[in-house]
């Protein structure tokens, strides 16, 4: 069973069964309810996970205690990428957005791992490069973008993350993703359910119209499509 659950986190398919059987024995499946905090900002990391059908977020927070959404972490990566790096606390907080399953690995175990797997640490650093450009789109999309158009893109983002056409979130963590007010998220909302996109009700949005979704959304769903494509590709 634990075996198959890989296969369902897209960073750990793409190693060998060689590796996949260093892993098995240190990994264990866990539930990440809805808000929970992985890691508080510049503490210690006990564990890293590997998303399979949760969402976490990687949120900044200022000195004034406003918080920005930095990015979204599903079954294409990992939570807990400073271990790779060598080091043990990261500068932003991990929250669960969508709530769902995850492989876990205690933090210590990790980075052993790391020293005797000969793919292992190349594809993890392979997925920080890519991590690093999904931070820089972002960081361009809210400047350049509409927010119906990232809502959009966040909403092909987070189906291909879960594997589902239905999101179970609420619209006030939706418009946290997105980085809009609540009010804000709830007028996009409206305005894709009428466009016949997507439908939504308390709690859960369901994807209707996927090609329709992806035309609506700004350039940055398709440059990221583009980046994680590479961590399938030869070394």
């Amino acid at each position: 069973m634990l075996y198959e659950l890989i296969a369902f986190n897209k960073l750990l398919s793409n190693l060998s069964s060689e590796d996949y059987e260093r892993l098995l024995p240190h990994l264990e499946v866990t539930h990440l309810s809805l808000g929970q905090t992985l890691y508080e900002s510049n503490q210690p990391i006990d564990y890293a996970y590997f998303p399979i059908n949760a969402v976490v977020s990687l949120i900044n927070t200022l000195e004034g205690g406003q918080s920005i959404n930095a990015t979204v972490v599903g079954n294409e990566g990992m939570i807990g990428v400073p271990l790779v790096l060598g080091t043990m606390r990261i500068p932003m907080a991990a929250v669960t957005q969508i709530a769902g399953s995850a492989l876990q690995i205690e933090a210590s175990v990790l980075r052993t791992e790391l020293c005797y797997s000969s793919a292992l640490c190349p594809l993890l650093l392979r997925y920080i490069q890519v991590l690093i450009s999904q931070l820089a789109q972002n960081l361009a999309c809210i400047r350049l973008h509409s927010a119906q158009e990232r809502c959009c893109f966040l909403l092909a983002l987070l189906q291909d993350h879960v594997g589902s056409s239905e999101l179970i979130m609420t619209q006030e963590a939706l418009s946290r993703v997105v980085g809009v007010r609540r009010a804000g998220a709830n007028e996009i909302v409206s305005a894709l359910a009428r466009a016949g996109l997507i439908h939504h009700q308390r709690g859960k949005i369901t994807i209707l119209d996927r090609p329709g979704l992806e035309a609506a959304s700004c350039q940055c769903y398709r440059v990221l499509r583009a980046e994680y494509s590479r961590l399938s590709s030869p070394l």
